[in-house]
């Protein structure tokens, strides 16, 4: 079938919206009209190039969608179901899937390879090269493929924008919060970084009853923002929240630092070190230039006062079990996911999209479809 997508074709060129060959879905796959799709920093990488990426993609990884087809003996899924897209798949066999670890799945391993998880290709341009969905999904585009293993059956009644939200970032940053740092109640939490990961880690946060949530981003809209979700004091930088944590916690300082900045640099540790107490946690859990090796730690320190640090994937957490659960938080009123989303742009304003979100002007842009 013929349909729409935004492909990046060359490292820092712009999104082209092209007409594209999708090709039946093949057996343990899915057919997919999408609903929303997320506009998420981490494609901002694979655009810059600091993500290495089978070029030319397929934008997008944060989604939903109805399903519309079936490959050859799928049993999962139904035409009319409603999906949420998983950008970690997981097949249910391997060690991490039976220790309810999804999110480390082994078919994570071929995410950045060329075409389906299979090594083959059901996306074609115009002239009939292959294309590459953007880790197996692919979501700016009017209709994806998807095989089972990345796709969550979620509740009919779920708006659109919301359900792509859980399948990332939601997900990830409420999982930050919760799973990584184990926030509990009484906790001080210092969230750096305050876009959709640093927005969701702050919700996290204040539903494990943090008693202090201190939003740290240099963008006073972020801030602001912040403390509509749940935050209850802000600094621009880590250094500047030092004598505010300090004082917040009678120089005890904080339980845990998340990191969820737009790029997390290697600069970044020392400071987020020095915001924690003894036996704290620092939690790294956005996304880094991939050839990133260089990291500032105090280890002196770091030894001396037993302090952690943790890296953080999809929220540590299994996503066939977190996403149903969120959205189900969601329509209880105990998560905020509709005010996340700042603007809504249609597919051919991706461009504009993306430049907004680098201006500091969006929590999070969706892209909607009809």
């Amino acid at each position: 079938m013929k349909t729409r997508a935004a492909v990046l074709r060359e490292v820092g060129a712009d999104w082209s919206v092209e007409e594209i060959e999708l090709d039946e879905p093949k057996a343990g796959e899915i057919l997919v009209k999408t609903g929303a799709a997320g506009m998420c920093h981490s494609d901002e990488h694979a655009h810059d190039g600091t993500m290495p990426v089978p070029l030319p993609i397929i934008g997008g990884h944060e989604g939903s969608g109805t399903v519309i087809g079936l490959g050859p003996g799928v049993t999962e899924f139904e035409i009319g179901d409603q999906i949420s897209c998983s950008f970690i798949p997981s097949c249910g066999k391997c060690t991490w899937c039976a220790r309810g670890q999804q999110n480390l799945c082994d078919l994570g391993a071929k995410l950045m390879e060329p075409g389906m998880i299979d090594g083959s290709h059901r996306h074609h341009d115009a002239a009939g090269n292959p294309l590459t969905p953007l880790l197996k999904l692919g979501t700016f585009a009017e209709h994806m493929v998807l095989s089972v293993d990345s796709a969550i059956k979620i509740q009919k009644d779920v708006p659109a924008g919301p359900a792509a939200l859980v399948s990332c970032g939601v997900t990830t940053g409420y999982g930050s919060a919760v799973n990584r740092a184990e926030v509990t109640a009484g906790d001080t939490v210092v969230v750096v970084g305050c876009g959709g990961l640093g927005t969701a880690a702050i919700q996290g946060a204040k539903v494990a009853g943090a008693k202090n949530i201190v939003a740290i981003d240099p963008s006073e809209f972020k801030r602001e923002s912040a403390m509509e979700f749940g935050a209850t004091h802000s600094a621009p930088s880590m250094e500047e929240a030092m004598e505010l944590v300090g004082g917040l916690t009678d120089g005890v300082q904080a339980d845990s630092v998340i990191l969820t900045p737009s790029v997390l640099t290697g600069d970044l540790i020392a400071p987020a070190q020095f915001l924690t107490r003894k036996g704290g946690t620092v939690v790294a859990t956005a996304v880094a230039p991939a050839a990133q090796m260089d990291v500032q730690l105090n280890l002196f320190m770091f030894s001396m006062m037993n302090q952690e640090l943790k890296g953080c994937l999809f929220g540590s957490t299994a996503p066939r079990k977190e996403i149903p659960h969120l959205l189900s938080m969601y329509q209880a009123g105990q998560l905020k996911l509709d005010e996340m989303i700042t603007n809504t742009y249609t597919l051919d304003q991706v461009n504009e999209g993306y430049a907004d979100m680098m201006a500091n002007k969006n929590i999070r842009g969706v892209i909607t479809f009809d």
